[in-house]
């Protein structure tokens, strides 16, 4: 046996104002190997009564809901201090939605015209805690924050730092980095709070999008050379 049995499934919340796309992802998700869904909400109140019942890994937000948006709910998620990841899956593009989202702490950033298997790697990545953006979105999310911040701050990083910021543009899980470098988890936690902290950033999909657009072209996935 090749998967684990001990490997429990990811844990989903669903939340769209379209019962037509609730069905749709209902049927989509119930029949997907290692994804639960264990609530559906139509309402920005009821994702929220939802998520603090169910407690899922992942919760799959529109932007758009009637009584206030996808953005309030992921925003009053993140300051309970709860585990749920948000992973917005909506039809809006605009740039100042997204930029909205992420400044609101969002793990990932998906629009509808996404793939089934696209989707479902999504969501798994996600709860994995990696961070992931729309291919059809990410370069203007890049040049958003690069405008906004200069590229001398990344030059206050230590090389250390600048390696596991490397990492973390990636994909790459607390885990993983720690394995890539050598480094133990609460080690690479500390980096990156150094990192956050330098950067005027609270989250690592923010931190890993100014990376890439940053040096990432430049030096390639390894980072900046030594």
């Amino acid at each position: 046996m090749n998967q684990a049995p001990s490997s429990p499934p990811v844990r989903l919340v669903l939340a769209d104002d379209s019962e037509l796309v609730r069905v749709g992802l209902q049927t989509l998700l119930q029949g997907a190997p290692g994804i639960e869904l264990c609530g559906v909400a139509a309402t920005a109140a009821e994702a929220l009564a939802v998520c603090r019942r169910a407690r899922p890994d992942v919760v799959l937000l529109d932007i758009r809901l009637p009584d206030g948006t996808g953005i309030d709910v992921c925003r009053a998620l993140l300051a309970e201090g709860g585990d749920t990841r948000v992973l917005f899956l909506t039809s809006s593009s605009e740039q100042d939605v997204v930029d909205e989202a992420i400044r609101a702490g969002a793990h990932g950033y998906l629009l509808k015209e996404i793939n089934t298997p696209a989707l479902l790697q999504g969501i798994r990545d996600v709860a994995a805690g990696r961070s992931i953006l729309d291919p059809q979105i990410t370069a203007r999310v890049m040049d958003l924050l690069k405008n906004e911040r200069n590229k001398p701050l990344i030059a206050g990083l230590s090389p250390q730092e600048q390696r596991v910021l490397a990492k973390i543009a990636e994909g790459c899980t607390n885990k993983e980095v720690a394995a890539d470098l050598g480094l133990s988890e609460k080690t690479v936690k500390n980096y990156l709070s150094n990192i956050f902290e330098k950067l005027h950033f609270s989250r690592r999909s923010q931190a890993a999008a100014y990376y890439t657009q940053s040096v990432g072209r430049a030096s390639g996935p390894n980072g900046p050379s030594r």
